[in-house]
């Protein structure tokens, strides 16, 4: 990911905040690698302060985010598999936390929550892989033979609904915190990437 891509991102989320997003890439191969290590420390903290400003908008526009994953999401792109409401996941999915390598705290904000402190902890300090299986186990994504289909089927079943309904839904499971410990790992992370690997 680069500043163009992540800004394209937001503005997207942005654009039509009531209506679902279905989040993923054209490459089946790869969900998202994340920022891109050869750029300079000033970019990837700039990429890192919009990435998380997506994840705000993700978690507080009204319609519904769906990431669509058919292979790896690392780093900024497990987070915003994270970040989506839901998540549709092939077999080849896999998922992967990688920041305490780069002196940075990502996915504590939110994975705890998601698939309970100790799996999460787990997953957080040893960044080890997170497989489709495993994670639908966790209750970390859903899984489909083809998560395309599966994503456009619950679009459709969203759009059924009373839009407001869906909206309070969000706003409801957004609370106990979560926008606080988005912003404590933001804040936190914006000045201590180490650069290690």
């Amino acid at each position: 990911m680069d500043e163009a891509t992540v800004t394209a991102l937001l503005d997207a989320l942005s654009a039509e905040p009531s209506v679902p997003v279905l989040l993923g890439s054209t490459d089946p191969t790869i969900f998202s690698a994340g920022a891109d290590l050869r750029v300079s420390d000033a970019e990837r903290t700039r990429l890192s302060d919009l990435l998380y400003q997506c994840y705000a908008v993700m978690i507080t526009r009204p319609g519904p985010v769906i990431a669509v994953a058919s292979g790896a999401a690392v780093g900024g792109g497990a987070q915003l598999a994270s970040a989506a409401d839901l998540r549709i996941s092939s077999s080849g999915a896999r998922f992967r936390w990688v920041g305490p390598g780069h002196g940075l705290a990502v996915g504590a904000w939110i994975l705890p929550a998601l698939i309970g402190r100790s799996a999460a902890m787990d997953l957080l300090l040893t960044s080890r892989w997170l497989d489709a299986e495993e994670a639908h186990r966790l209750g970390f994504t859903t899984l489909a033979d083809d998560p395309w289909a599966a994503a456009e089927q619950a679009v459709a079943h969203i759009a059924s609904l009373v839009s407001d309904a869906v909206a309070r839904i969000k706003a409801v499971t957004a609370m106990e915190g979560l926008l606080e410990r988005l912003d404590a790992e933001r804040t936190g992370n914006s000045s201590n990437w180490s650069g290690a690997v």
